[in-house]
């Protein structure tokens, strides 16, 4: 990508360099970002709500060790850039300058995005017309639909990525999410279902490969699914997890515990087991941010690192965290493209971006069949872990009572708890129908939200406690 797309003279980012770097600092760089987003959203047959935004700024970063300089400024000016690389110099505190370099461009080797604005093809206009479509379509479905909330939106964000030693990197990055949500009512009694999906793509793919219609489906579905729904057993038995977004327990559960600066202050459950048994034989985990079209995808990472695909976890056996530059240095590791952060004033972490267990050679039916009574839990709501611990606790948002190896009836109010290192021990059937979630996930850390992709086959766990309303 050519150099002369940047929004700031090469000749002033060198020179920021020049100002910012001590010779003896471990790293730096520069983060430019320019992002425009746009949102609809509908409720009670109309759209309501329309908004639209534009950002753009530059973040300055110097490492030294354990610590690090970052500062920041969303105005382009000479004096307020330099303000800004000389306030990461003094917050990391270090050295004599270094030698002068020059701003060489980097070329990418690969594409897994169409780089190009994913509202272009697609108006205002046009985009409420979805909605409203998506509102008629889920009253026509059941006269019990009484309510339809629906949201379509989308980011376009140009990032520029000034390393050390002078390479530049340049990618834009499209995001697009659509989300329905609808309410049932069937005598006094209501209950509600949701469906989302989108990934970086165009928006046009919406309508083009009917993912609106199916999503709104879908949410219509769950709802009345939810109509007959019976409370929950409680007490501790065996747990079928279905294929796709069920891959959020592994994120949350196990994932973040695998990320780098947790490991490397000994405060994640895994710290210090690289080569060691921390699952079942069978369970691997990947970290891939090399998916086309994913949401958590990406060319490289938000300082400069490649995307590639990481084994974390390979048949048991715990491999690698997840790294990046600072956290991989200081534990004597190599970065794995996982530094990310959510935009030009935020600072880098060790984040995750597709995560996901690979296939086995378990038939899903057989792995439902194997149930003599127990929880098979569809799709999941919400969820918090405590990283030290490993202490998970989701909530189901689809899930089924099972006996004999037979679904009897939907059951709701399901809450799963349990420790994400012993889960993954108590796997004891994986299916061979690996699927990712449909483009809806985003992952909070330290206060910095980020797009994610999770996924998962149909697996047994042979052992979780189950929160429900009847004992």
């Amino acid at each position: 990508m050519s150099i002369s797309i940047l929004p700031i003279a090469p000749e002033t980012l060198t020179q920021m360099l020049n100002a910012m770097i001590p010779a003896d600092a471990d790293d730096a760089d520069l983060y430019l970002q320019h992002s425009i987003s746009e949102s609809l959203s509908l409720e009670e047959g109309r759209v309501k709500h329309v908004s639209a935004s534009t950002a753009q700024g530059i973040g300055a970063r110097v490492i030294k060790g354990e610590v690090s300089g970052h500062a920041y400024t969303d105005c382009f000016e000479t004096a307020a850039l330099m303000d800004a690389a000389k306030a990461a110099r003094s917050i990391a505190n270090h050295g004599q300058h270094r030698q002068p370099l020059a701003i060489q461009p980097l070329k990418q080797s690969y594409q897994l995005y169409a780089t190009e604005n994913p509202m272009q093809r697609m108006d205002m206009m046009q985009r409420k017309s979805l909605l409203e479509h998506i509102d008629s379509l889920a009253r026509s479905m059941d006269s019990r639909v009484q309510q339809v909330f629906a949201s379509v939106s989308a980011s376009f964000s140009q990032i520029h990525i000034i390393r050390m030693d002078g390479a530049h990197l340049s990618d834009s990055r499209p995001l697009i999410r659509l989300n329905v949500s609808v309410v049932v009512e069937e005598n006094g009694k209501r209950e509600t279902g949701g469906a989302g999906g989108g990934g970086r793509f165009d928006l046009t793919r919406l309508i083009d490969t009917n993912e609106a219609e199916s999503l709104t489906r879908e949410a219509v579905r769950i709802a009345i699914l939810n109509l007959d729904a019976k409370a929950a057993p409680a007490g501790t038995m065996p747990v079928v997890l279905g294929s796709g977004w069920p891959g959020i327990l592994l994120h949350e559960a196990i994932g973040h515990g695998l990320e780098g600066d947790f490991n490397r202050k000994g405060t994640s459950v895994f710290s210090g087991k690289l080569g060691q048994r921390v699952a079942a034989k069978g369970v691997t985990v990947i970290d891939d941010g090399t998916i086309p079209d994913r949401r958590g995808s990406l060319h490289f990472d938000d300082e400069g690192t490649i995307s590639q695909r990481n084994i974390l976890i390979e048949d048991g056996i715990l491999t690698a965290y997840m790294q990046d530059k600072q956290n991989a240095r200081l534990m004597g590791l190599a970065p794995t493209g996982n530094g990310r952060r959510e935009s030009y004033a935020d600072v880098v972490q060790p984040r995750m971006t597709n995560t996901f267990m690979l296939a086995g050679q378990d038939k899903p039916d057989d792995i439902l069949a194997s149930l003599d009574e127990g929880i098979y839990a569809v799709n999941f709501g919400g969820g918090q872990v405590d990283i030290t611990s490993g202490k998970f606790v989701f909530t189901t948002s689809e899930a089924y009572y099972v006996k004999h190896g037979k679904i009897q009836y939907p059951v709701k109010g399901v809450t799963l708890t349990g420790m994400g290192h012993e889960v993954l021990q108590k796997v004891s059937m994986i299916g061979n129908d690996l699927a990712l979630d449909p483009g809806v996930g985003t992952c909070g850390k330290g206060g910095q939200s980020v797009p994610v992709g999770v996924g998962l086959p149909t697996i047994r766990v042979d052992e979780l406690t189950i929160g429900g309303t009847k004992a």
